[in-house]
Formats: structure tokens, sequence, C-alpha cells
């Protein structure tokens, strides 16, 4: 195998890397971000002031500083943890704060006569967020769900600084063996072009089907 293609490969396993790391940080985020809203929109005062707070730190600390504290605080309390784990909870507790407002959002767009009408019906507060609420929550924030994944795959290229081979780390430890970083740097824009268009897709097609259900649901 030729030095060129031997790179070549290496950029893809860095991609690979990127889109796994990016991804995983995305779900953790999800969880996080869905517990948060729900406490940014609970009846408890101090359940708000808690998600308030989560929401303001989180959004308002650059995620570069959060992955270092996340890096160096993980084994200062005795969890050793892999860097790429460490990557991915910094991604998945930043993206948490900014998932959770896009939720709320969704949650804010539903009338209130529907938590109403189930309350009506026989259906428990949990009931009622799990079946009626946090699915038509989901479907409206959906497009600012797929744009925030998107974000993060382009942000997770700050993952390098705690040492995960992610496609912007390989890429940099090839130009300096190889001396060529035009090339090199032009082929991993490129390759997080293409992940993010294929992303971008792939949310289009996830929004059409849940919009479509919803249209077939209210007929």
């Amino acid at each position: 195998m030729s030095q060129v293609s031997q790179s070549a490969l290496i950029l893809l396993i860095g991609a690979g890397t990127t889109l796994l790391v990016s991804l995983a940080g995305n779900a953790l985020g999800l969880v996080i971000g869905t517990s948060i809203c729900l406490m940014r929109l609970s009846q408890a005062r101090f359940a708000r002031a808690i998600a308030i707070a989560y929401v303001s730190f989180f959004r308002g600390v650059p995620l570069l500083v959060q992955l270092l504290i996340v890096f160096y605080f993980l084994p200062a309390v005795g969890l050793d943890m892999p860097p790429f784990v460490a990557a991915i909870i910094g991604l998945g507790i930043c993206s948490a704060a900014y998932q959770a407002e896009h939720l709320r959002g969704g949650f804010l767009i539903i009338p209130r006569g529907q938590a109403e009408a189930a309350h009506a019906l026989g259906y428990t507060p949990t009931q009622t967020r799990r079946y009626i609420l946090i699915p038509q929550a989901m479907r409206a924030a959906a497009p600012a769900l797929v744009n925030e994944i998107i974000l993060i795959v382009k942000a997770s290229s700050l993952v390098s600084v705690v040492g995960v081979a992610d496609l912007m780390r390989v890429s940099q430890n090839i130009v300096a063996r190889d001396l060529r970083p035009i090339i090199w740097y032009a082929a991993a824009a490129l390759i997080y072009f293409i992940i993010n268009v294929v992303l971008a897709r792939i949310g289009q097609a996830v929004e059409w089907r849940l919009n479509v259900g919803h249209v077939k649901g209210t007929l």
C-alpha cells in the first residue's frame, strides 16, 4: 500500500471515529436534554432552577473548556475513563443544554387542551408525557435536533485536544508527517462536508416521515 493510500485510509478511520463520538454524544445529550426540559417545564420551583442553571452554564461556557474539565475532572474523582468516553460525555452534556431548549420549544407549541383531554381520559401525568406530549414535541423539534447533530459533528473536531484520534487529529498527524497541509486538510474538509450532507438528507427524510404520520393521524 502506498503512503497516499495509507494516509487516505487513516483519514477514513478518523472520520468513523468522528461520526461515532458525535452520534454517541448527541444520543447522550438527547437523554439528558429530555430530562432537563421536563425539569424546566415542571411546577416544582427547585427543579426549574436547576434546569435553568444547567442550560445557562453549558450554553455559556465554551465547549473546549467543558471537554478539558471533563477530561481532567473524572480521573480526579476516581473515574479513569478513556479519552473517547470522556469526549462523548463532554459533547453529551453540552449538547443536552441546547437540545433541552429545542424540546422546550416543541412542548410550548402543543395546545394545553391535549394534556387536559388526556387527564379526562384517565391518563396519568407520566403516561400523558410519554404517549402524547413527548412524541409531539420531538416531531416539532426535529429540524432543530437534526441541526444540532450537524453542529456537534463540526464541533467534535475539538475532541482532538483530549487525545481522541478523530478526523481532525489524524489529519494533523498526516500533515506533520507529509508536510502537505493543503491536500490533507482539504480532504478532511471534504469528508466533514460529506458527513454533514448525508446527515442533513437523513434528517430531511425523518422529518418528512414524521410529518406524513402526523398528517395521517389528524385526518
